[in-house]
C-alpha cells in the first residue's frame, strides 16, 4: 500500500471527496443526498478535507470541522468498498488527527456508525453517548479521543 495523505486545497480535489462520499453514503447506506452535503463541503477556513490516495486514485475521505473550543469534529469518514480492511481507515483518521493537533486541537469526537465502533475504539475513542442515535437513518454513538 503506497498512500498518500492530501489536504484538499482546490475545487477539483474537494469533488474527489465528494465523489467517495455520494458512493459510500447516498449510494450504498442510501442517506438521501441532502442530508449528505451541507455548508462545511467547501475549501476555505470552517472545515478541513483531506484524502487518502492509493497509487493516485482517491479512495478515502474525512471531514473536520470545529466543534467547540479545542475540540475537532471527524465526520464524513468514507473509503470505498474495494479498499475496505486495508488500513486507509486508520490511515485517514491518524492524518485527522494530526492535523487538529497542528490546529491546536486537543481533543477528537466523532459519530461513529454503530457497526463501525470497534473500528474507533481500536485507535483509542470512548463512547461518550448514553446510548445509540439515529443519524441519517443509521444507528450512531458518540465517541472522544483526547489527543495529547
Amino acid at each position: 500500500m503506497a498512500a498518500e495523505i492530501v489536504h484538499v486545497t482546490s475545487e477539483e480535489q474537494l469533488g474527489q471527496a465528494l465523489k467517495i462520499r455520494k458512493e459510500v453514503f447516498v449510494e450504498e447506506q442510501k442517506v438521501p443526498a441532502e442530508e449528505e452535503i451541507d455548508e462545511y463541503d467547501v475549501v476555505g477556513a470552517n472545515a478541513h478535507h483531506i484524502l487518502i490516495l492509493d497509487e493516485g486514485q482517491a479512495v478515502a475521505t474525512g471531514r473536520l470541522i470545529y466543534y467547540k473550543a479545542g475540540t475537532a469534529k471527524m465526520q464524513r469518514i468514507a473509503v470505498l468498498k474495494a479498499y475496505r480492511s486495508k488500513g486507509y481507515g486508520r490511515i485517514l483518521l491518524l492524518a485527522m488527527e494530526e492535523l487538529a493537533r497542528e490546529l491546536g486541537l486537543a481533543s477528537s469526537i466523532l459519530d461513529a456508525q454503530c457497526q463501525a465502533e470497534d473500528f474507533y475504539a481500536k485507535l483509542g475513542y470512548d463512547v461518550i453517548s448514553s446510548e445509540p442515535f439515529y443519524d441519517a437513518g443509521i444507528l450512531h454513538v458518540r465517541m472522544e479521543k483526547a489527543l495529547s
